[in-house]
C-alpha cells in the first residue's frame, strides 16, 4: 500500500511541476496526501530536475567543443 501512496505522491507532484491539474484529481490528492509527503516529493523532483538540466548541459558541451 506505501508503494502506490509514494506512486501517488509522485505522480501529483510531476503533473504540478508542468502545471497541469485536472481539479478533481487535485481535490482527492488534497484529502489523501499529507503536506510533508508532497515537499519531500517536490524538493527531490525539483533535485532529479536541476541535475538532469546540469547534465545535458554538461554533456552538450562535451560534444559541440
Amino acid at each position: 500500500m506505501a508503494e502506490k501512496s509514494n506512486l501517488k505522491v509522485v505522480l501529483a507532484v510531476f503533473w504540478s511541476f508542468f502545471g497541469v491539474r485536472k481539479r478533481r484529481d487535485y481535490d482527492t490528492d488534497a484529502q489523501s496526501l499529507t503536506p510533508a509527503q508532497v515537499v519531500i516529493a517536490g524538493l527531490i523532483g525539483g533535485v532529479v530536475f536541476v541535475s538532469t538540466m546540469l547534465l545535458v548541459v554538461y554533456l552538450a558541451m562535451q560534444f559541440l567543443t
